[in-house]
């Protein structure tokens, strides 16, 4: 029988709670608010949310200010100071995590559905990154045993050793290309740690995150009030009232290079709490002649097009070797006609719309530009006709120099500059060429070119003859202005936690200083 967890997010999928009073062919918009302390509760305001493939309204949120967020703010404190989490074992921990994972397999089609209906991405693509999220809990479930200090060997009579201890109350705020699954990457770790957290979702994405909230609410009765909270909310005023809180301990944050650098004057302006931060990139995707140009151009167009181009590692930088440069092209363009844009609820759509009508508009401004200082290949327009409704924007292709803004600026969307390279050399110094440093890859039969090339590129990331597979067992995490820190990972998980060095002294003699 469908629970009614189930029965609620299938709703919310298709744009509506589902009551039996409700007119045949009529959606009611679905109405959601905070989750604190266990509760839900209010705010001070509200925002709606848009299906980007429709432009149709599909929920109301709260709209947090600050006081708001406090009251979160205040529960995760207690709950880390005072309450029962703080005496939860590491096992118990990991318990947790893993009835977390199985909430989001055993949801996994009502809670894909929504993302799809939430963000726009195809719902093929949304079933991957529930399997993802799942898999992250997963891990950092059997991480939490896992944690431990050091012994060391110290020259006196004494033990010195390091205890591993959690970080406090940690902020959490995600992006909207990737919603729940960015989410796990922070709630994974925090929570193994023995962490409190405030997850701030996107405000364009909050619906899985606060359908999450619910599952657990109902599912996973063990897990203490104030360990999780979700408040909703957009960055300026939400997402600065993490930050500026003398009560939290920690922000972990994914998204823009800007956002990130208001982040760390805030911290600094209040109570120096620890940051980590993955932000933008411009990825150079390279190609070097003697690649395969089937699979280099199926790489090329997967490194960029994927997830509609929002993807924070997208190779929108694509260097192909002058020798290969004009057959490469044309390859590009002709499988970029057979991809199919439209409706992401059918399995065959490989392309969505954008996420909101405000980041459809950038896009379109960035295209604009690129027409004015580069040369269009195909695209470059809004989809119309039956599409017109939503944010959907066609794959769109220029060929440009380094030098171009299209080049250098992160545009998050499906657009890809295209530059020509004559050697090795010539390659990495435009690769490198970039204030970013997040991810790159390299495509050549030669292994000896591809070792040379990867120790060169000053990217925290780097593919060889492929682009985009991400691990939880592999740390994520960039270089330059792409961020400080790593997610995911043995890695991911120490930046939650505190070392703290003891010192036992063996000896009972006096110290003999006077």
């Amino acid at each position: 029988m469908e629970s009614e967890v189930a029965r609620d997010l299938r709703a919310r999928a298709t744009g509506g709670i589902m009551r039996k009073t409700q007119p045949a062919g009529s959606v009611r918009i679905a109405r959601h608010r905070n989750f604190v302390n266990n509760t839900w509760v209010d705010a001070a305001a509200t925002r709606t949310i848009v299906d980007p493939a429709t432009g149709a309204t599909i929920a109301v949120v709260p709209e947090c200010d600050a006081a708001d967020v406090a009251r979160a703010i205040a529960a995760a404190r207690e709950a880390f100071d005072h309450g029962p989490w703080r005496n939860v074992s590491a096992k118990d921990r990991g318990r947790i995590l893993y009835q977390m994972a199985q909430l989001v397999r055993g949801h996994r089609d009502e809670l894909a559905a929504l993302e799809t209906r939430n963000t726009g991405k195809p719902i093929v693509e949304s079933e991957f990154d529930m399997d993802d999220a799942a898999t992250c809990f997963e891990y950092y479930a059997g991480m939490a045993t896992k944690i431990r200090g050091d012994t060391l060997s110290v020259p006196d009579n004494a033990l010195n050793l390091t205890l591993k201890e959690p970080v406090g109350v940690v902020g959490l705020i995600v992006p909207w290309n990737y919603p729940l699954m960015l989410a796990a990457w922070k709630l994974g770790p925090a929570l193994a740690a023995g962490c409190t957290v405030v997850l701030k979702p996107a405000e364009q994405t909050p619906l899985t995150a606060l359908a999450f909230a619910k599952l657990v609410q109902q599912h996973i009765p063990d897990l203490p009030p104030g360990v999780l909270n979700v408040v909703t909310g957009d960055g300026p005023v939400a997402g600065r009232a993490i930050v500026d809180s003398m009560l939290v301990d920690k922000v972990a944050f994914t998204g823009g290079t800007e956002t990130g650098r208001a982040i760390l004057r805030g911290a600094a302006d209040s109570n120096l709490k620890k940051v980590s931060l993955e932000l933008g990139g411009k990825s150079p995707n390279i190609f070097f002649a003697d690649a395969d140009l089937d699979a280099a151009t199926d790489g090329a167009l997967f490194g960029v097009f994927i997830n509609q181009g929002e993807v924070c590692s997208a190779g929108s930088r694509v260097l192909v070797q002058e020798q290969i440069f004009k057959p490469f092209m044309a390859r590009m363009q002709a499988k970029t006609a057979r991809i199919t844009l439209g409706d992401p609820f059918k399995r065959a759509t490989k392309m969505g719309p954008l996420v909101s009508e405000e980041h459809l508009d950038k896009v379109l401004r960035y295209i604009a530009v690129g027409k004015q200082e580069a040369r269009l290949v195909m695209g470059g327009a809004r989809r119309g006709g039956a599409l017109k409704r939503g944010y959907f924007v066609d794959p769109t292709i220029f060929v440009t120099d380094n030098a171009s803004r299209i080049a250098r600026e992160e545009i998050f969307g499906p657009v890809v500059a295209c530059i020509p390279f004559k050697d090795e050399e010539d390659a990495i110094r435009i690769a490198n060429d970039t204030p970013y440093g997040l991810a790159a890859a390299v495509w050549s039969r030669d292994i000896f070119r591809c070792l040379r090339v990867v120790k060169a590129l000053r990217a925290g990331i780097v593919w060889v003859n492929t682009m985009q597979p991400c691990y939880v067992e592999s740390p994520w995490g960039g270089y330059k202005q792409s961020g400080h820190g790593r997610e995911m990972s043995l890695q991911g998980q120490e930046e939650f936690l505190e070392t703290k060095q003891v010192h036992i002294n063996l000896s009972e003699a006096p110290i003999g200083w006077y």
